[in-house]
């Protein structure tokens, strides 16, 4: 399928994992894909990646806790396309531990998880707009939000932020065409996912993640492909009709 052919993407949090086969998913359906990551290292080799691939691909360096950072990208976009039919929010972190979190803690959490989200689909609003009814933001949450986190309940809080986020947002973006919805993964086989089950000084990571798989109805993680699938439906006109919905990902993790 070919969804996408003539259209602009942005990946925020491009570089890895999810947001890595986000990209890849989106230009292999025709859209040139700006990969805007931290790094920028991460950001150049998928979109390289992507073009030995036989996509296109512009990769950008954004911190998406600076909004300079993220009006730069947008700005980038406006002076080279005028408009922007797919915006997706990756950027995320894992919680601390525990209810024990220090200011320092707290503040890096709310930034990376809510602060990013919220100026990443607002900054690039009006991008959207001029996109004549065809616009997309999506975002990534977490099962977290849905059922809670005893692990971390900062993450809980931070990623269940974005989840009324995404029904606010959707309301305001109908009369102009811009849909906005939000995914909630499980767990994905990222980078990332030892991070999840390591908060601890010396967690068994590989045990921890076995025993908490092993409760997931479908019996796995998902790979992030799996995760890029759905994005790559939401963006589409295949989903049309869909805005402001929260939709699991996880292997029948919430319907229990």
């Amino acid at each position: 399928m070919r969804r996408f052919e003539g259209r602009i993407a942005a990946v925020v949090g491009g570089g890895s994992g999810m947001g890595r086969a986000i990209s890849h998913r989106l230009a292999s359906e025709g859209a040139h894909v700006y990969v805007a990551d931290l790094s920028e290292d991460a950001a150049k080799k998928v979109a390289e990646e992507i073009a030995a691939d036989g996509g296109t691909a512009s990769p950008v360096q954004v911190d998406a806790t600076d909004n300079d950072s993220i009006t730069a990208l947008f700005d980038r976009i406006r002076s080279e396309h005028g408009v922007l039919h797919v915006l997706h929010a990756q950027v995320g972190m894992p919680g601390p531990g525990g209810i024990e979190v220090d200011d320092a803690q707290w503040q890096k959490n709310i930034d990376v998880n809510v602060k990013s989200a919220y100026y990443t689909c607002t900054l690039g609003y009006d991008l959207l707009r001029a996109a004549d009814g065809k616009g997309s933001i999506t975002m990534t949450s977490s099962t977290s939000a849905l059922v809670g986190s005893p692990f971390s309940p900062v993450y809980s809080l931070t990623k269940g932020a974005l989840v009324p986020f995404t029904r606010a947002l959707a309301l305001k973006g109908a009369p102009d065409g811009v849909r906005v919805n939000v995914i909630c993964p499980g767990t994905v086989q990222t980078p990332m996912l030892a991070q999840f089950f390591g908060r601890e000084p010396g967690a068994d990571v590989s045990e921890l993640t076995k025993d908490f798989v092993s409760g997931i109805p479908l019996g796995r993680g998902a790979q992030p492909e799996e995760i890029a699938s759905v994005i790559a439906f939401l963006a589409s006109d295949d989903a049309s009709y869909v805005t402001g919905v929260t939709i699991p990902v996880d292997g029948g993790l919430t319907a229990k």
